[in-house]
């Protein structure tokens, strides 16, 4: 009489070589942690620098209106006074303007180049796991056929 493979001892054995490590996963996250702490650096600085730019713009202007709002001799200095204030605002707004694009340029370049780091960091990681399943699943099919041809 020939023998009846028990499948359900076999299921069991083949379950249980195939490990599940956590080790790739707590990795994955320790990456995408760091990458949203360097992320959120870049956010931070950005907003510190348009803060203290919008901040500087607000008190010369300020300044500038204080002047432009003092009494004035003639009439005719009162437009005066209006026409360079407009004139100065433009200028100072073009100023800004310009630092406004060197914080955006600046968080642009960064950012890609932590998420160029970041994809080259979640490959190797991935690349890792993948091949670290490999070789236990190999091991566990092996032993899963070796336990099966008994």
């Amino acid at each position: 009489m020939a023998k009846t493979q028990d499948f359900t001892a076999m299921m069991k054995d083949m379950m249980g070589a195939f490990p599940v490590d956590t080790k790739a996963m707590d990795e994955a996250f320790k990456t995408s942690a760091t990458l949203n702490e360097k992320l959120s650096a870049v956010a931070l600085e950005a907003a510190e620098k348009s803060t203290e730019i919008s901040a500087k713009w607000t008190k010369e202007t300020l300044a500038k209106l204080s002047d432009m709002s003092k009494v004035k001799k003639e009439p005719a200095d009162y437009a005066k006074a209006m026409t360079d204030f407009a004139s100065a605002q433009a200028e100072v707004a073009a100023e800004n303007m310009a630092a406004f694009a060197e914080i955006a340029k600046k968080v642009q370049m960064d950012t890609v180049e932590l998420m160029m780091a970041a994809g080259k960091d979640f490959t190797e990681d991935a690349s890792a796991a993948v091949k670290k399943a490999t070789d236990e699943m190999t091991a566990a099919a092996k032993k899963t056929t070796a336990a099966a041809a008994k």
